[in-house]
């Protein structure tokens, strides 16, 4: 006979006096009524630790579950893909190091390579056919050095990135094929937004005077690699987005010093209509 059991992060406790509650993924406590089930028998059942065998009164309640969208079943987490294993990671080490210890223990087998201040050409991104490319940079993303990588998903190869700016980290959105959102139009898209946008282009161009520079510490690089890897891990091998944005059209920002997470929609930029030629 199948099993059932509940999906990570749903629980299910005896209240005293009050029977069972589940407590959802929301972190939300819901009433169940069990009517005249044996309750340790569809404990058994939720745990996965007892077959299903045939109880109308249980059935009715384990579909409920199943209805609701909290029993997984057979079903788990897909495994890394074999043949997209291959993820190349480039930028500073304080970022990519982590970043690679948690692919690793995902499945996949990330290779980390140095970059220079100027643009690579879409040649040495995609040498070994990569399945994605990942870019982290402990700074402010100088102007254009992203841009042959925004062309990455023309070719195949999913394209994800992040950057820190002062005390805060951008997390960009998946980009994995033509008409996804690429860096430039998250730059195109942040300076529409603010009303400070001359001073933000400055402030990208550079050049910037600062006093003791800002260090990531072990616990915000963790964190911003763990985003990172669960967004390529997700997507890579199709498992559900569960957030309210889409990875492929969310933009995070993390305060490094809390280490609080904000999320904020972000839709690709179109190309500029060209104007109409004048009459006569």
């Amino acid at each position: 006979m199948s099993r059932s059991q509940l999906v990570p992060g749903v629980e299910v406790v005896a209240v005293p006096g009050r029977g069972l509650a589940v407590r959802t993924v929301q972190g939300e406590f819901l009433s169940v009524r069990t009517g005249d089930a044996d309750v340790e028998a569809l404990l058994s059942r939720l745990s996965g630790t007892a077959a299903d065998e045939p109880d109308d009164e249980l059935d009715r309640i384990v579909r409920a579950f199943e209805g609701a969208g909290y029993l997984a079943g057979e079903a788990r987490r897909p495994r890394w893909p074999a043949d997209r294993r291959d993820i190349r990671l480039l930028g500073d080490t304080v970022l990519t190091e982590p970043l690679a210890a948690l692919l690793r223990a995902l499945g996949a087998e990330p290779r980390t390579a140095a970059h220079g201040s100027t643009s690579p050409s879409p040649d040495d991104l995609s040498t070994g056919d990569p399945a994605a490319v990942v870019w982290c940079l402990d700074g402010p993303v100088p102007e254009g050095l992203w841009d042959t990588a925004d062309r990455l998903p023309e070719r195949g190869i999913a394209w994800l990135r992040c950057h820190r700016e002062g005390w805060q980290a951008y997390i960009e959105p998946l980009a994995a094929a033509a008409g996804d959102v690429t860096s430039a139009h998250v730059r195109a898209r942040r300076l529409a937004a603010t009303p400070a946008h001359r001073e933000l282009a400055a402030y990208w161009s550079g050049p910037r005077t600062s006093g003791a520079p800002v260090h990531l510490t072990a616990p915000a690089a963790g964190l911003l690699a763990a985003l990172l890897a669960d967004d390529l891990s997700r997507w890579i091998t199709g498992a559900t987005d569960t957030d309210a944005l889409p990875a492929r059209r969310r933009l995070r920002r993390v305060d490094l010093r809390t280490l609080t997470v904000t999320e904020h929609p972000v839709l690709p930029v179109p190309d500029v209509a060209r104007m109409p030629k004048q009459a006569g």
